[in-house]
């Protein structure tokens, strides 16, 4: 059997038992620096064949790969933290396992977006993680211009020397936000601070990070201008009967519609 592990991404208590029993199993593990990997093994004492699956090596590992499973062995594919694939090498051994319909499974475990989304304290019930940004200018300018309008919590990954310019660069694209910085994320320092884009993040940049930045707030109806049982007759001047007009209103001031019924109980 084929797994995707998900490894500690800084704490090494976090690592879950379903992981420990299938690197146990395994009968070898492909990870992204095997020096990483082999410290966490070694933490666990667990000794197994560990093969390199990184970037520039993902086809010939996922044929290995393939070639182990189907002789029936165990194999443990793991990155240097947290999920393998999300900004992380598999995506192509995935897309090879699946296209050669060999099964695979994956065993869930630590993330450190989804940390830092509940660390930030921003909205959580939609959000997109765009990962890293690209490291020529023009493709990060064009990268963040596709989620200018986006009124999602966005989540992006970003290492310590490039923290300032990925700032900037969401400023120039998004505008004045809200933003939050997080970073050690389950480490003995870790760290949540909430700035404004336009300010940057200040102090010494260290450790990776995950930015966390509001969604673009939904332009404002002019009718809001207006008291409630005005905004009513302005949509009813328009043609619309009193229940859709209730409806719009309601919709548009972000309030319930019995609150508006009982502000416009006279009209009829």
């Amino acid at each position: 059997m084929i797994a995707f592990v998900a490894t500690p991404i800084g704490n090494l208590k976090d690592i879950t038992l379903r992981a420990l029993e299938a690197l146990k199993a395994a009968d070898a593990v492909f990870c992204e620096d095997t020096r990483r990997t082999l410290g966490l093994l070694n933490a666990y004492e667990i000794r197994k064949p560990l093969f390199s699956c990184h970037k520039f090596n993902e086809r010939e590992a996922a044929a290995h790969i393939l070639e182990l499973s189907r002789q029936g062995k165990n194999v443990c594919i793991v990155s240097d933290a947290g999920m393998p694939v999300l900004s992380d090498p598999g995506w192509e051994v995935c897309r090879i396992l699946k296209e050669a319909g060999e099964p695979y499974t994956v065993l869930p475990g630590a993330n450190a977006a989804l940390c830092a989304l509940v660390l930030s304290a921003f909205p959580a019930e939609r959000f997109t993680f765009v990962g890293f940004l690209p490291e020529k200018k023009s493709a990060r300018r064009e990268l963040l211009a596709e989620y200018a309008a986006a009124r999602e919590t966005l989540l992006f990954h970003c290492a310590p020397q490039d923290v300032d310019g990925a700032v900037a660069a969401m400023y120039e694209a998004f505008g004045e936000r809200r933003a939050c910085a997080v970073r050690e994320i389950t480490k003995l320092h870790e760290e949540s601070t909430q700035f404004l884009l336009s300010e940057g993040l200040a102090g010494e940049k260290r450790g990776e990070y995950v930015l966390v930045v509001e969604g673009a707030r939904r332009a404002e109806n002019p009718l809001n201008a207006l008291s409630v049982k005005e905004h009513v007759l302005a949509y009813m001047g328009q043609g619309l009967d009193k229940k859709e007009a209730l409806k719009r209103t309601a919709r548009d001031r972000g309030i319930s519609k019995s609150e508006v019924y009982r502000e416009t109980i006279d009209l009829h």
